[in-house]
């Protein structure tokens, strides 16, 4: 279990004795709806509720519950986090798991109306993402010692990530059954139990077919794994695994950026996009459920683009 799972469990376990035995029945029950019909993660779940146990909690000396408070109420709630300088982003979630409450509360017959549906959501200020040049790219795959079964393993997973754009759960957890070599594509689970099919290139596929022959036969010996991407004792390789080893070759290099498995995904994403791919397509090999996610990534293309203007053309 990751620091932050036992951050969030640490919390929601200080709530229950504070609300009351309706409110937290509601909540298990909300929770276990989302469960069954959206198959959220377990760090999702804990946050909705998080969220619903603090505002519960703040409710009760009121003598409101969770099926009771109104938009008068609410607002008096936000008004007070916005005097604590509670942040943009924080009441934003907020108010997102209220408003999932309420519509799920309603399908339930459990209330009547909606009290969040006049409260507009903050709006929020898109961070751009970090990214690499493709000079940074090209410094970071020459990083491993490919020589080595380590650096063999580790260049065909950089190798497929930078191609593909999947996110490292994702890529840690690719079995083997669901890569095709002949094809060039891999099928992965992605947020939500949604499947989709990334295609990546010649290197990458050139860089898994040398490690699955090399590296993951010799990890592996007598053993036998499901997985492609094996540690040196033959065990799936983790999140903090890979972190550790791009952190390592970032060493190597004079990249400034700060580098993690995230930032290799945004690097495909502008890359992309700045040698002319769309958005739509963009979303899909992403696997975002909502364009509005994916159009982050224009604001770094279109800096990209200027930039590109302004150096080449004799007007720019």
């Amino acid at each position: 279990m990751s620091a932050t799972q036992k951050k969030i469990q640490q919390k929601v376990q200080k709530i229950p004795n504070k609300i009351t035995e309706s409110d937290a029945a509601q909540i298990t029950l909300f929770a276990d709806y989302l469960w069954m019909h959206d198959g959220l993660s377990k760090n999702t779940l804990a946050s909705y509720q998080t969220d619903l146990k603090l505002f519960a909690k703040w409710l009760k000396p009121k003598k409101y519950n969770l099926l009771s408070f109104d938009d008068g109420i609410l607002q008096s709630y936000l008004s007070e986090r916005f005097k604590k300088k509670y942040s943009e982003r924080s009441t934003a979630r907020l108010l997102s798991t209220l408003r999932r409450f309420c519509g799920y509360a309603i399908d339930e017959n459990l209330i009547d109306s909606d009290p969040t549906a006049k409260i507009a959501l903050p709006k929020l200020s898109k961070p751009l993402p970090k990214t690499l040049s493709e000079k940074d790219i090209d410094q970071l795959l020459a990083a491993p010692n490919t020589e080595t079964d380590i650096g063999i393993r580790d260049i065909a997973m950089i190798e497929l990530m930078y191609a593909s754009g999947l996110r490292v759960s994702e890529l840690i957890n690719i079995q083997f059954s669901e890569l095709s070599l002949q094809q060039g594509v891999v099928r992965v689970m992605g947020k939500g139990s949604k499947e989709r099919l990334v295609p990546f290139g010649e290197i990458a596929l050139a860089a898994i077919e040398r490690y699955v022959k090399t590296a993951r036969a010799n990890y592996l010996g007598n053993l036998s794994s499901d997985y492609l991407f094996v540690s040196s004792r033959g065990s799936k390789m983790t999140r903090q695994a890979f972190w550790y080893r791009l952190k390592y070759y970032s060493k190597l290099t004079t990249i400034k950026t700060k580098l993690s498995p995230h930032t290799l995904r945004h690097a495909f994403a502008t890359h992309l996009l700045t040698h002319g791919a769309d958005l739509r397509t963009l979303q899909l090999l992403l696997g975002h459920s909502d364009l509005s996610t994916t159009q982050i990534y224009t604001h770094i293309a279109k800096e990209r683009l200027q930039q590109i203007h302004a150096m080449h053309h004799p007007r720019g």
